[in-house]
Order: structure tokens, then sequence, then C-alpha cells
């Protein structure tokens, strides 16, 4: 595991994505990049991967590759290829990357204070916003709801509804044994009949507050839900968890970008990452670009 700041990386988006792994998370220094390894769950694209010191420049494809295949041969599941860097900008990415079939992630993140975050003036008073136990035995049925928002939300072009519900299932899983481990909470938005229709996390580490997964049901959202979600779970992530600062990260051409500088949220860094999937018939779930709803 993360064992102290000197091997955390400078941006607060990739320091927030390896806060939100799974406890058994091993993160190691390289000379010019970090390893981040999730070994329970191998096939995560985005939680097996190497983070460099820099942007992508002409030829470093194939020595990052390189890396990724030694780096990760103790893992055999990890057939996927996923590269970050600690740093603004694309680099060469389009044409080391992007080119050779690799997806190019933008990404947004932003950050506020708990003084800063303000409940939007539409926010839906209808619904109960709740934080679930994540102690076995405990809300199952609403934990069973939350990962069927979430395929519900999953592209569905891209993503095999019942290989993207066993991803998320375990997902939860690992998510719920980190909650107890640590602290934060996983919260769902109820309706007058008690329907969940919206689901977020926040895991709380070194006093910053990750949003994880903002998924609202198709039918439910434009009626103020996810904003009114957003900023209950933040006040109950700073009362109870001692979150200082909330991040959370958004596609920078994904509606929900809006709705979080509408409750108080700034935009604080945008990042870049390339992913290569495993070449299946139909992509396989375990990636889930950056953007928070998923």
């Amino acid at each position: 595991m993360e064992g102290n700041a000197g091997i955390r990386p400078r941006s607060l988006v990739w320091a927030t994505s390896i806060d939100v792994l799974p406890l058994d998370r091993v993160v190691r220094r390289r000379e010019d990049y970090l390893v981040v390894r999730s070994p329970g769950n191998p096939s995560h694209w985005w939680g097996n991967l190497l983070v460099f010191d820099r942007p992508p420049g002409a030829g470093d494809r194939d020595r990052w590759e390189r890396r990724f295949a030694a780096e990760f041969a103790g893992q055999p599941r990890s057939v996927h290829r996923t590269f970050v860097w600690d740093a603004p900008g694309s680099g060469a990415a389009a044409d080391e990357f992007a080119a050779h079939g690799y997806d190019l992630e933008r990404n947004v993140g932003l950050v506020a204070t708990p003084d800063q975050v303000r409940s939007h003036p539409r926010a839906n008073r209808d619904v109960a916003v709740r934080a679930l136990d994540p102690r076995p035995g405990h809300d199952e049925d609403l934990w069973g709801a939350v990962v069927e928002i979430q395929v519900a939300d999953r592209d569905a072009e891209r993503f095999d509804a019942d290989e993207h519900r066993a991803f998320c299932q375990v997902r939860m899983d690992d998510v719920r044994t980190l909650l107890m481990a640590q602290a934060g909470a996983w919260y769902v938005a109820l309706t007058a009949d008690g329907e969940p229709v919206a689901s977020c996390g926040i895991v709380v580490a070194h006093g910053r507050g990750r949003y994880q997964a903002v998924d609202t049901l198709a039918a439910h959202r434009r009626q103020g839900i996810c904003s009114r979600l957003v900023v209950d779970a933040a006040r109950d992530a700073v009362r109870r968890h001692g979150a200082r600062t909330l991040v959370i990260v958004a596609d920078p051409d994904y509606h929900a970008l809006g709705i979080y500088t509408s409750v108080g949220f700034t935009p604080a860094e945008e990042m870049t990452g390339v992913c290569r999937a495993p070449r299946t018939a139909m992509t396989r779930p375990n990636g889930g670009a950056l953007r928070t709803a998923r």
C-alpha cells in the first residue's frame, strides 16, 4: 500500500485516484514513473497502471509498453495498457498512442473546500439522501441497487451488461471493505417511495474526499437530484469523516461538469491518460474512464 507522501502523485486527480483503490493496492517508485497495482483486481484498467512524471514524447510508446509488460509480468490478467502522467498537457499522446488503438482520456479535476459547497437553487427537496452501512449483511438491497444504477448508466455500445454488472459488483465489494477500514461513505438518493434513483461515494484519505461513481437513473435526470446528492454527500463527508478538500473529476465534454461548478466546485487541473483495452468482441467494463459517473 502507499506508504508515504514521496510516492504520491502531485496531481490531485491521480493522487485521489490511488486513494480510492482497494486496500491491497501497491504503489512503487521507479526512476521516472510510479507503478500502481491492484492485485485483487488485475484486469481493472485504471487500477493497474503506470504514472509517468511527464507527458509522452516522440518514441515513448514503445518504451512505456515494455515497462508495463515488465512491471505486470506477474499479473497475467493485466492484458490492458494504461498510462497517465503527473503533469498537465498531452505531449505526443495523439501520435504515440491515440493513433495506435489507445483511448485518450482527458479529465477535469474540480476542487471545493467545505465552505465553498453550496446548495443549488433547484436542488430536489423530495428525495432523501442517506449513507449506506458498508458492513456485510447491512443495506444489502440498496448496495445491490447501486450496482444496477451503475449498470444502467454504462455506455451500452461499449460495455456488455452482464460483464459490467460483474465488474461493478467486485468494485463495490472492494469499496465496502475500504470504507470499513478508513473514512468515507456511499450515498443513495431515495424517492418518497424508497426507490434508489442516484448514488455516489466519497472516500476520504489524507483529508481529501474523492467522489466516486456519481450516477442518476436516466428517468430521474434534470430534476435536481444529482446536485442535491453531491452537496449532501459533501456535507456529510466533512462533518462525519473529516474531509477538508473535496475532489470530483469529470469529462470536460460531459454535462455533469456544469452541475459540479453550480454547487461550488472549481476546475483546478486538467489531466490526461491513455488506455488500450483488451481486444475483445465487446470491450470489457473494467476500465471506466475517470469520469466520475463511473
